[in-house]
């Protein structure tokens, strides 16, 4: 017979209201690395890393991400009124960590050409998807940033995209299912 067990005394359980576990918690869902670019009105390119990214809808077709209320990235992005994301690559952990670190000359040294709305397109990326900003709410401590796609494309079949999990950036294998590689290996914490 089983028992249930209350979800207070569940080994590893806690409250949601304490930051330290949640963070703790989501921390074992692995999400994709984006990096969300956008050019201000003055045509500065501007981007920050996402995790918090998802599809919405087909038809017509929506994306999402979810920037941080404190964040000073998203209102300069905003201003342009579309944005850019940029799936990440394994290989693409440096760039990944110059925009985290809003190094003043990453679109310098990263090169990147402007998709239909103007937002760059990182050289390398797995995909991106070129957005108009199509409507903002404020959710907690977050913005839910809602896009209509204007066009997206993938930049290289097979490349496996940077994740993130458990508090480190990790790739993910290629799929190699539809070409004449190897078969398709999962990654062992799979």
């Amino acid at each position: 017979m089983n028992r249930q067990t209350p979800a207070a005394t569940a080994p590893g359980g806690g409250p949601a209201d304490d930051p330290g576990q949640f963070r703790h918690v989501l921390g074992h869902y692995p999400t994709g690395v984006t990096v969300v670019t956008a050019k201000e009105p003055d045509g500065t390119p501007v981007g920050m890393v996402i995790g918090s990214f998802t599809s919405v809808s087909l038809d017509p077709p929506l994306v999402a991400f979810l920037p941080g209320r404190s964040s000073t990235t998203w209102p300069r992005i905003m201003a342009g009124g579309a944005f850019c994301v940029n799936v990440l690559a394994a290989v693409q952990e440096d760039l990944c960590r110059d925009v985290s670190a809003k190094a003043p000359d990453v679109f310098d040294r990263h090169p990147w050409r402007g998709a239909a709305s103007g937002s760059p397109v990182l050289a390398g990326v797995a995909a991106w998807i070129d957005c108009d900003i199509a409507d903002v709410w404020t959710l907690g401590d977050h913005y839910f940033v809602l896009g209509r796609v204007r066009e997206l494309g993938v930049e290289k079949t097979g490349t496996a995209p940077l994740v993130f999990s458990r508090g480190r950036l990790t790739p993910l294998p290629p799929r190699r299912d539809h070409d004449d590689s190897a078969a398709y290996t999962w990654p062992d914490w799979f």
